[in-house]
């Protein structure tokens, strides 16, 4: 069964920026798609978040993960977990080291060869210019060590974010760049 599981940022929710978007047009595609509220989502916490989505979450090989910001080291926590082999993971203002104004849901360290080996696909889509911190280097760590396809936006921001008035309410590309 074709499915997706798509995970937010700090702050926000499945009703945040391009999300809904996304979900409803996978759906359209044929995929379940379960885009669920993360706990502590305002101080995410990898303590409570990873068991959640485990537990909520269906994984198989037809599965696609999407994260946005804080969603996308989430989805590399779950990768590790996993006893499953998933088809595609897009990882969206993503990152894997630590920001400037911290991040509690980082691990101090991930087993890339163990995530790779549960992904059939990663795609890293980072803007130039992320305000966060999460910008095309952060992307080019999670590359490096992963492999894929990077995609580096030029003045695109955080590709949604309230603070700085990104509204993103659909985003085509990452629709397309989904398999």
């Amino acid at each position: 069964m074709r499915n997706a599981v798509i995970l937010h940022g700090t702050s926000d929710s499945p009703d945040s920026y391009w999300i809904p978007w996304l979900k409803a047009e996978l759906q359209k595609k044929g995929y379940k798609v379960w885009a669920p509220q993360l706990p502590d989502a305002n101080r995410p916490n990898l303590g409570t978040q990873l068991p959640f989505v485990l537990e909520g979450g269906h994984f198989g090989e037809e599965t696609v993960l999407v994260g946005h910001s804080a969603g996308c080291p989430l989805i590399l926590s779950v990768l590790e977990k996993l006893d499953v082999k998933v088809k595609e993971a897009v990882l969206v203002a993503g990152y894997s080291a630590p920001l400037p104004h911290g991040a509690s849901i980082l691990q101090p360290s991930y087993d890339w060869e163990g995530i790779k080996s549960r992904c059939g696909d990663f795609v890293f889509i980072n803007s130039d210019d992320d305000p966060w911190g999460c910008d095309d280097k952060q992307g080019r760590i999670m590359f490096d060590h992963l492999g894929g396809t990077q995609v580096i936006l030029h003045g695109e921001g955080h590709m949604g974010s309230s603070r700085f008035n990104q509204p993103y309410k659909e985003f085509p590309l990452l629709l397309k760049l989904i398999d």
